[in-house]
């Protein structure tokens, strides 16, 4: 499994670990899926590889803001990405955020959940943006989605 997220916020970027700002779901949600035994601190991020899951992001630039990302950037990331999924060959690719990857894949919309086509010989799934500023989803919610993907 692949988690993809848009981009390294600023907090993140300073850190080095990815989803670290205080507030964003994305360890308690895996945690509460089943996807890891603990809720993981961010810092403990390599612990997920001993597992077979892998976290990125579509943008490596980091922003205050995911908005601050260039349509051209998201198709950039796309490319960098089918290499990564290619080399590491991953069953599921999930995205989270359906912006991010409406802009990376050039679409208007996407549904919430595992998506019809495939990328690069794996299985495509779109989440919720994790972020603790994504009021639509809260935690249990989170938690049931990432549950139907694991």
């Amino acid at each position: 499994m692949l988690f993809v997220g848009i981009n390294p916020g600023l907090y993140t970027a300073f850190t080095g670990h990815h989803f670290a700002r205080p507030g964003n779901r994305f360890w308690p949600a895996l945690h509460g899926a089943g996807f890891s035994a603990r809720l993981l601190h961010p810092c403990e991020q390599g612990e997920l590889l001993r597992d077979g899951y892998g976290i990125t992001n579509l943008v490596n630039r980091a922003t205050a803001t995911a908005e601050e990302v260039a349509p051209a950037e998201f198709a950039a990331g796309r490319k960098r990405l089918a290499a990564k999924v290619r080399r590491y060959r991953p069953q599921a690719v999930a995205f989270l955020g359906v912006g991010a990857y409406c802009q990376a894949f050039g679409i208007k919309s996407a549904v919430i959940g595992k998506q019809g086509e495939r990328f690069e010989g794996a299985e495509v799934w779109v989440l919720p943006n994790p972020s603790g500023l994504n009021a639509n989803y809260q935690l249990p919610d989170l938690v049931k989605l990432f549950r139907q993907l694991r």
